[in-house]
């Protein structure tokens, strides 16, 4: 189907290039006069498109919906439908990445904490360099805010290097690590080998850190890796929004519900 723009272009280059009248090229591209004479009454959104760009650019794994949140906090008061029309016409729509098989059956949903440090999981995630070493990220969210505590990266993470990274939580298979949780007294809890689905929590965080972090750079070095996981880590926690948050920070939601628990 051919847009009124479309057509209204056709006419003024049948009229420039061929000296024609607009009745003429009107009669000849079959088009009512009234689509070409045609003035939109929409504002000018090239503040608004230059905005939906940029942000696009910078978060490129961001879509529509994101999008209108960051350009909201900007300032920009527009409705998610002006939003998605011109997120259309820049042709800036996500590539779906293909995901690997997921498990069947129900997952049974894991109980909320109602605060903070209540409840942590930790994840290990593996990354390659590119000269082909492989390294390992240790990742720690708080369930509640999904406030990303620890974020490490090493060619080696032992139980005793895990211990030295955490101060209270910690998790490795092994008897240094299993005597030390013992020890602390803490309630711990496993998820079946190969059922990542058995926590959501730490799945959606890993999902997130190989979609719009290792997947989108190449790492030449140990220290590379760590210092874009460095600032990953504070964008997560203090600009990226979370749609199970409201759409606010992990580090916005802390402090609402700190003033929430004062006020009461």
């Amino acid at each position: 189907m051919v847009t009124p723009a479309v057509r209204r272009q056709a006419v003024v280059h049948l009229c420039e290039a061929h000296g024609v009248s607009q009745r003429r090229a009107c009669d000849v591209l079959q088009i009512d006069r009234s689509t070409v004479r045609y003035l939109s009454r929409r504002g000018d959104d090239a503040e608004l498109r230059d905005a939906i760009k940029r942000v696009s650019r910078e978060r490129r794994r961001f879509g529509c919906r994101r999008i209108h949140v960051m350009i909201a906090r900007e300032g920009f008061e527009v409705n998610h439908k002006k939003v998605r029309r011109i997120y259309r016409e820049e042709k800036l729509q996500v590539r779906r990445r293909g995901g690997r098989k997921r498990a069947l059956g129900t997952r049974k949903p894991m109980v909320l904490p109602d605060g903070p440090n209540q409840r942590w999981s930790l994840d290990f995630v593996p990354d390659a360099l590119t000269d082909g070493r492989w390294f390992r990220i240790l990742a720690v969210v708080d369930d509640f805010s999904r406030e990303n505590l620890v974020l490490v990266a090493d060619t080696s993470l032992s139980g005793h290097r895990v211990a030295r990274e955490l101060d209270k939580v910690i998790a490795e298979h092994g008897m240094a690590i299993l005597k030390w949780v013992q020890k602390s007294d803490i309630d711990w809890h496993y998820i079946a080998p190969g059922k990542p689905q058995q926590n959501g929590f730490i799945e959606s965080f890993n999902g997130k850190l190989r979609d719009e972090c290792l997947n989108e750079t190449l790492f030449g070095t140990l220290r590379d890796a760590r210092k874009t996981l460095e600032e990953w880590q504070e964008d997560y926690n203090w600009r990226r929004p979370h749609s199970a948050l409201g759409n606010l920070t992990p580090m916005e939601f802390l402090q609402r519900k700190a003033m929430d628990k004062m006020a009461a």
